[in-house]
């Protein structure tokens, strides 16, 4: 035998075929059934039954051809599918059996699937289309937005995202505005507190009640103690000469309806001190400082006062630098060497030392009566300057303005620097500016002095007690 046969081989083991296989011992037929006998292996015939090939070892019938022969060379040749499609070898008790499909398992009984034969498509005529053009991404183009999956809590529960906030269009006008009130709070907590209080109201028996409207005291003082040498000898103070006495004395009410009334009172005033006699207006500062020259004030005229304010030399020609200086007219010109004063007639402005002599000066011919015109007309000019727009709206004029009146006051201590700007703001209009009716002078053991028209002073503080307009025959200009 060739040693290619793997029939040749000794390792493999030889199974003797089955009863009723070829080259096995034969089985007699059944009785009753016609089936003729296999006949017997030819010399030379193969008994062994390959597996994979039930006809092997089978002889051919007559009619049959020739018998092909098994060569193991051309297995990898054959295809797969020589096996009948309706059997395959099933190994089992009795050897290798040809077993159909539907006899297997379900697991191995699965046809052999074949690629379905194509049919033929009719021919249709072809359209053929443009191809799509896509959008060729720009190289400077920004890649999508990648969206992140919401951040979980610490209990790994996922956390609703959160709504962006919008951007308020206006968001740095409000944030300036805010600034700006903010600021102006500080200014104005800044400028309270640099303000000078004293107890200038101070309460008493019998005082008069209140009174409708709102009374102002005006107090120019002639104090030279916080000046210097230097500044006494710009300002024209003539040096220390005493007691500190008033050069100002102004009541100013503010109705609830209608202008605001300013009054002068002479500072030489014949009236009763309370405790002191009578005297004059000014010596009660003398006496008893601000609370008395606030109780002689309101005896004399049956006015209640519910505001002070009291200025110094140094403070009239501060706020009047501070604002650059006022417009005063005058009919004749006025010469004071005492004063430091030299006017011309006319339109002029004043500096703050010429304004400051300007409200002091009695060198002219009707002395203290046109001394209490000049101190109307300074007050006049200072507030129209103080409240025009050009200084309100100008912050290098207004800041200036403003710390130079807050240093140079003193104020009682219920008042603060908002009670002074509607004060100021009552003032900006139309004024009424008169002065006490005068009955003429007098000589006395305390000097001259100028006494009031009782008849007529009477009627013109009643009216000023009621919130009344003062009449027209009392007013004096």
């Amino acid at each position: 035998m060739n040693g290619d046969d793997p029939r040749d081989d000794p390792r493999r083991r030889r199974v003797p075929p089955p009863p009723g296989r070829p080259g096995g011992p034969a089985v007699p037929p059944p009785a009753g059934r016609g089936t003729p006998p296999r006949r017997p292996l030819p010399p030379g015939g193969d008994p062994t039954i390959r597996r994979g090939n039930p006809q092997a070892g089978r002889v051919p019938a007559p009619d049959e051809g020739p018998t092909v022969r098994y060569n193991p060379a051309q297995r990898r040749e054959r295809p797969a599918s020589h096996i009948e499609p309706t059997q395959v070898l099933h190994r089992d008790g009795r050897g290798d059996q040809p077993l159909a499909y539907s006899q297997l398992p379900r697991e191995q009984a699965k046809p052999r699937q074949h690629a379905p034969t194509p049919r033929p498509m009719p021919q249709r005529e072809q359209v053929r289309h443009a191809p799509t053009q896509r959008p060729v991404p720009h190289h400077d183009a920004v890649p999508p937005r990648r969206r992140t999956p919401p951040p979980a809590d610490a209990g790994g529960q996922v956390q609703p995202p959160r709504r962006r906030r919008k951007r308020h269009p206006f968001r740095w006008f409000t944030v300036i505005v805010v600034l700006l009130i903010a600021g102006l709070i500080a200014a104005v907590i800044h400028l309270d507190n640099s303000l000078t209080r004293i107890t200038a109201l101070a309460s008493y028996s019998d005082r008069i009640g209140d009174t409708p409207g709102t009374n102002w005291l005006l107090v120019g003082s002639d104090g030279r103690g916080d000046l210097s040498t230097e500044q006494e000898q710009e300002l024209a103070t003539g040096g220390d000469t005493g007691p500190e006495r008033t050069d100002t004395i102004m009541l100013v009410h503010i109705p609830s309806s209608g202008p605001t009334t300013m009054v002068s009172l002479p500072r030489d005033s014949y009236v009763s001190i309370p405790g002191h006699g009578k005297d004059k207006l000014n010596a009660s500062f003398a006496f008893g400082g601000a609370p008395l020259l606030v109780q002689t004030v309101e005896e004399a005229t049956g006015v209640r006062i519910d505001h002070y304010a009291q200025i110094g030399f140094g403070g009239f020609a501060g706020v009047v630098d501070a604002l650059g200086g006022i417009e005063i007219c005058l009919d004749e010109p006025i010469v004071d060497p005492l004063a430091g004063l030299d006017l011309p007639a006319g339109c002029q402005e004043l500096s703050g030392p010429e304004a400051l002599g300007f409200v002091r000066t009695r060198a002219t011919p009707r002395a203290d009566v046109d001394r209490m015109n000049h101190q109307r007309m300074f007050m006049s000019a200072l507030l129209k300057k103080a409240t025009s727009m050009g200084t309100l709206a100008n912050p290098f004029a207004l800041w200036p303005m403003a710390t130079g009146v807050a240093g140079s006051l003193k104020v009682d201590d219920g008042d603060h620097i908002w009670n002074l700007a509607a004060l100021g703001w009552a003032m900006r209009g139309d004024t009424v500016t008169t002065s006490v009716p005068i009955g003429g002078f007098d000589d006395t053991d305390v000097g001259n002095v100028l006494l009031w028209d009782k008849s007529k002073a009477s009627g013109f503080f009643d009216a000023l007690a009621k919130d009344q307009q003062i009449p027209e025959d009392l007013l004096t200009r």
